[in-house]
């Protein structure tokens, strides 16, 4: 068996499943989680519509690079949403089965395995960061948020022995769990590393349609474009943008996403994922296309979290130290106060209220001395709204029969 699987450690929801194992539920409560990541809201019709419309799509073999129409879709969609030039659909775009397939994949193809190299994660962060270090034979480095810093990191601190081992680096921006997107500056800062080290920036932006201002988040691609760094001789340089339909149009279960940036890089990507065999389904694309091609729904998608987040915040401000994210479906909430630690509070909560939440603590690994997600938990708010209001006001009442 290949070493590296000894390397990896359990997922988040396992270590929760072991937390419940010897928890009973109050069964005067209806059961309601918080605790996965999984958009709720119901798949627009039209999309139900293309897939049913091109079932013929199942009969044949589908191309790893994607029909022209799905790639036009995708670049055309960058271009509105960032206010990009020309983005080539056929050397910058490449589509993907979901962002999560893809954010692992290019780790296999991007790291040398004899180089003993680093690949750099924010920290708490999405679990397949890690896991695509571990199996492409590279070492993790985290580096911790900072809420003093709006979660953001402070890549400088990374010493330069470590930098000049640096394969790849993962950013999550808009962040799972805490919400935080990179600024103008950080994104500059991050660039100017990439050039002086040579590695790859990894940026997963799947969650940029989900934001509560009226600010769109700015995006990796967007960045280097406004520092004028998309060069015509190179654009993207050591850039790969990482999207997905999953959250943007409430269709995980389709696993439809795309790739772009850095032409170069992409070629070499597609090479391994011929081999690797990650073509979409000609059904899923003729769906995609139409989903990348209407912003109605989206609109609406984003207006209904906006709704959410405004009743469900202030409630649980009472009783935690939570903030409005700047963008996501996540409230990163700190338990402190409560006097409860982050799987403590989870435990007792599902046992007294029947909620889920997950503990901060299993999205983060102990790093620089801390594990920044200590005494923080997640809430996932994807279900309707009135699910989450009843969830907030069981955790309310929970927390104040800790602290009347």
């Amino acid at each position: 068996m290949n070493p590296y699987l000894d390397k990896l450690h359990s997922y988040p929801f396992e270590k929760l499943r072991l937390l419940f194992e010897q928890v009973k539920p109050n069964p005067e409560y209806k059961a309601i989680s918080l605790g996965m990541g999984e958009p709720k809201h119901p798949t627009p019709k039209f999309i139900q519509q293309a897939l049913v419309d091109n079932l013929d799509g199942l009969a044949v073999y589908p191309t790893t690079i994607g029909t022209p129409e799905l790639r036009g879709a995708i670049a055309n969609w960058l271009e509105r949403r960032y206010n990009l030039p020309k983005v080539n659909p056929a050397t910058q775009v490449l589509p993907v089965n979901g962002s999560r397939e893809a954010l692992f994949a290019l780790a296999q193809a991007v790291i040398d395995k004899d180089a003993k190299s680093v690949v750099v994660s924010p920290n708490p962060f999405y679990q397949i960061y890690e896991g695509a270090a571990y199996l492409a034979g590279a070492e993790p480095y985290f580096v911790n948020s900072d809420p003093a810093r709006n979660f953001g990191c402070d890549y400088d601190s990374i010493p330069p022995e470590v930098w000049q081992r640096v394969a790849l680096l993962f950013v999550c921006s808009p962040g799972n769990p805490t919400g935080a997107v990179l600024s103008l500056t950080e994104w500059e800062n991050l660039f100017a590393l990439s050039e002086r080290y040579n590695f790859i920036i990894a940026a997963d932006e799947c969650y940029s349609e989900i934001y509560h201002g009226e600010q769109p988040p700015l995006g990796a691609m967007e960045a280097a474009h406004q520092l004028g760094l998309a060069t015509v001789d190179h654009p993207y340089a050591r850039l790969i943008v990482f999207s997905s339909l999953s959250k943007r149009s409430n269709v995980p279960g389709m696993r439809s996403g795309f790739v772009a940036g850095d032409a170069d890089v992409l070629k070499k990507f597609l090479l391994y994922r011929t081999y690797h065999g990650g073509a979409m389904s000609a059904t899923v694309q003729a769906a995609s296309v139409a989903a990348w091609n209407d912003e109605t729904h989206v609109e609406q998608n984003r207006a209904q979290y906006r709704a959410k987040f405004n009743a469900i915040t202030p409630l649980l401000k009472e009783v935690l130290d939570v903030e409005l994210p700047d963008a996501g479906f996540y409230l990163w909430a700190d338990v402190s106060r409560t006097g409860l630690s982050d799987t403590e509070f989870a435990q007792r909560l599902y046992a007294e209220y029947n909620v889920t939440v997950l503990p901060g603590s299993y999205l983060a690994r102990e790093a620089h001395g801390v594990n920044p997600g200590a005494n923080r938990i997640r809430m996932a708010l994807v279900a309707e709204t009135a699910e989450g209001l009843e969830a907030a006001r069981r955790i309310v009442q929970f927390c104040k029969t800790l602290h009347p």
